[in-house]
């Protein structure tokens, strides 16, 4: 067996059953799990009607580099979303489908990490901390040694790249960046990528930047800083060099169970990439890039989710926002609500369950202790993804547990 998977921690959903074993909670009030990122908004029926159609394609074999006219899509939707030059991402060089953000989060850690260092030291791969878990995960099945640079309070939730020391940044080959947050929701703007855009260069290394919450936001004026727009920004022979940033289908269209999403940027990282998924095997079926390319096409589904998470976010802060106990506030952009609270937060969100039939997750079980702090301490994570009168009832919940 890989030793590295002696490395592995458990997965926060693991450390959750456990937290909760023993507890039982009310049997009059049904159960409200807020602590899985699931949509449950209903997927677009066009995009259903499109996979319908395409159902007799599953006789094929399809290509990893996905059909052309799917590449086509999600190199139209960027240029359109981030704002690029017509032409700037070429859909045979610059995109390619992925079974889903998180198999290719994963995988381009594979694919990306040279363990046959200069020094014999390993190579080290930077990743936020608190982080989604696959980002770790992909770090230590790589042999690398995951830096855990912290996106805390005091800094409005954002990454501060100058505080990295040098040292760090003179070993490390990758860097994991999610925009917006998981799980605080804060989105990065262009001067801080810029200034991370800079330290890669300087040092050679491949940023990952996790975008899959993109879609969901409050203000309709303006949406969240992406990463190829600020790349596109610096011109040169290949303004995305060392950038590659994934967009996945299940957030922004409701459809986590369809596996599709993209990854865009470096030509030459991704030719390299497509061969490493050559072998892996994620093709995407043909009925799913069937159905993919209609969702690509298509905002008017995507603007109404937004308009059902408003809702939403509306209905909870006004139950929670007076409530002594809980600290909630209105993320930038994505369905989680990161909510400080006063005690230590497991057993928040122990005492929640057993006495409310409520699930939340604490934060300590999306971070790691570094010097002695663990920047998920104090908070909860609660995904707004359950109908409108459950996220109310939630809330509801808590501001009895705590009043």
């Amino acid at each position: 067996m890989n030793s590295d998977l002696d490395r592995l921690h458990p997965y926060p959903f693991e450390k959750l059953a456990e937290l909760k074993a023993g507890a039982t909670p009310p049997a009059d009030r049904k159960h409200i799990p807020l602590s899985i990122g699931e949509p449950r908004h209903a997927p677009p029926a066009i995009v259903l009607d499109a996979l319908r159609d395409a159902l007799p394609e599953i006789a094929r074999y399809p290509a990893t580099k996905g059909e052309p006219a799917l590449r086509e899509a999600m190199a139209g939707w960027l240029t359109r979303r981030f704002g690029l030059d017509e032409g700037q991402l070429n859909p045979e060089a610059n995109v390619l489908p992925v079974s889903g953000t998180r198999e290719a989060l994963f995988a381009i850690a594979q694919a990306v990490v040279d363990r046959d260092t200069a020094d014999g030291q390993p190579p080290v791969v930077l990743i936020p901390n608190p982080f989604y878990q696959i980002y770790e995960g992909a770090v230590l099945l790589a042999g690398a040694e995951p830096h855990y640079y912290p996106t805390i309070e005091e800094n409005g939730f954002l990454p501060d790249f100058e505080a990295i020391p040098e040292s760090v940044w003179e070993r490390a080959q990758l860097l994991y960046v999610c925009s917006p947050g998981n799980p605080s929701g804060a989105v990065i703007d262009a001067a801080h990528y810029r200034v991370l855009l800079s330290r890669a260069h300087r040092h050679d290394i491949v940023i990952a930047a996790d975008e899959c919450y993109s879609e969901i936001y409050f203000d309709e004026e303006k949406p969240p800083t992406g990463l190829l727009e600020v790349a596109a920004g610096r011109g040169g022979a290949d303004p995305f060099e060392n950038v590659v940033v994934f967009h996945s289908l299940s957030k922004r269209s409701n459809l986590p169970g369809l596996r599709s999403g993209l990854v865009a940027g470096d030509a030459a990282l991704l030719k390299r990439f497509l061969r490493y998924r050559t072998y892996q095997g994620c093709a995407l079926p043909l009925p799913t890039q069937r159905a993919s390319i209609t969702a690509w096409n298509d905002e008017e589904h995507v603007c109404a989710n937004r308009g059902f998470y408003r809702e939403k976010f509306d209905a909870v802060l006004e139950i929670l926002e007076p409530v002594t106990g809980i600290e909630a506030r209105r993320p930038d952009a994505g369905f989680y609500l990161w909510a400080g609270v006063e005690g230590d937060e497991r057993d928040f969100a122990r005492r929640l369950f057993a006495e409310q039939n409520v699930t939340v997750l604490p934060g300590r079980f999306l971070s790691r202790d570094v010097d002695g702090v663990n920047p998920g301490a104090g908070f909860i994570r609660m995904a707004l993804v359950a109908e409108l009168d459950d996220c109310v009832e939630a809330a509801k919940r808590i501001r009895v547990m705590l009043t």
